[in-house]
């Protein structure tokens, strides 16, 4: 598993927490925050998971 790919999950979580704090103090500014660091963890998972596919199908031509 790649690195990105655990940055990206731990930054996804760290964003809905984030978010949910923003939305229950009534924080619009923290809420968007989340969602926005949250979006970004899911950006750099996918990037993980391609770097991951990539990986895998250089071992299987290599076979």
């Amino acid at each position: 598993m790649d690195k990105d790919r655990i940055r990206g999950s731990a930054r996804q979580v760290k964003g809905s927490v984030k978010e949910a704090i923003g939305r229950v103090t009534g924080n619009k500014r923290t809420e968007a925050e989340g969602a926005t660091e949250k979006a970004a963890g899911k950006v750099r998972g996918g990037v993980g998971k391609a770097k991951d596919a990539v990986r895998e199908t250089i071992r299987t031509i290599r076979k």
